[in-house]
């Protein structure tokens, strides 16, 4: 019986072959990686990435399409909501000792932002993570300083990632097809990514482009001078002109 998309889990199915085949490249699967997929579907991208790794762990939300997939040998079922997985515990579970997990996924578009922070807090435990995003996303990932996409969400995945933009991906590959275009994103974690306050970084920045449009003073320079900095930094900007490393150095001093 064919599956019908479901809105609510904001399903497309990619069927493009040679999408898929070129995302399969692009992911460079290897005979024993510890390699966890979200949101496998209808398997297009899963089989042949098992293939190539001889066992895969899936995690699903779609109580019909994780029945669907226990029937296969050579993966390990996760039937859960990905915000609620922990995967830290995956990695430790990895059967190399040592072996780092990668993390490969089609991103249900509404709620891919929180997925992205969520394994913000387990880089230390991820050798890579390739993912299909919506490309107006992967836009922002990976903007630079002074471009209109440079958000707050490319300052705070920068600091732990380096990033490319590896594939575009039109609505024609899906069924149904989405309204927007995708993209394939690679995301390696930094080996050494500079130390700092996690939650206070996160606030830094937040506050920052809280008001994108106007000089930081009105904005970041109050939340500094509340928190009785000392320190030099250009208020005469806005958020956009900050080049990560200047967020970084600012929250380590704050």
């Amino acid at each position: 019986m064919k599956h019908i998309a479901r809105k609510r889990f904001g399903q497309h199915f990619l069927t493009d072959k040679y999408i898929i085949e070129a995302i399969v490249e692009a992911i460079a699967p290897r005979a024993g990686d510890a390699m966890v997929e979200i949101g496998p579907g209808l398997a297009a991208l899963t089989q042949p990435l098992v293939e190539r790794l001889g066992q895969l762990t899936v995690i699903e939300l779609d109580r019909d399409l994780a029945v669907q997939l226990r029937a296969h040998p050579q993966l390990k079922v996760i039937e859960s909501d990905v915000l609620k997985v922990d995967f830290r515990a995956l990695a430790a579970e990895a059967v190399e000792a040592g072996a780092k997990l990668r993390v490969v996924g089609n991103l249900p578009y509404n709620i891919s932002t929180p997925i992205l922070f969520h394994l913000l807090d387990v880089a230390d435990v991820v050798q890579d993570q390739h993912f299909m995003l919506q490309k107006e996303v992967i836009d922002r990932m990976v903007a630079t300083p002074s471009n209109g996409d440079y958000s707050r969400l490319s300052v705070m995945l920068q600091w732990r990632y380096a990033m490319e933009n590896v594939l575009f991906v039109p609505p024609e590959s899906f069924d149904p097809p989405p309204r927007v275009d995708s993209a394939i994103v690679r995301m390696v974690p930094h080996p050494t990514p500079a130390l700092l306050d996690v939650a206070l970084f996160s606030e830094l920045v937040r506050v920052a482009f809280s008001q994108r449009r106007k000089l930081l003073r009105h904005s970041l320079g109050k939340w500094l001078e509340q928190r009785a900095f000392a320190g030099s930094f250009n208020l005469q900007r806005r958020a956009e002109e900050v080049p990560v490393a200047e967020y970084i150095a600012l929250a380590q001093q704050a």
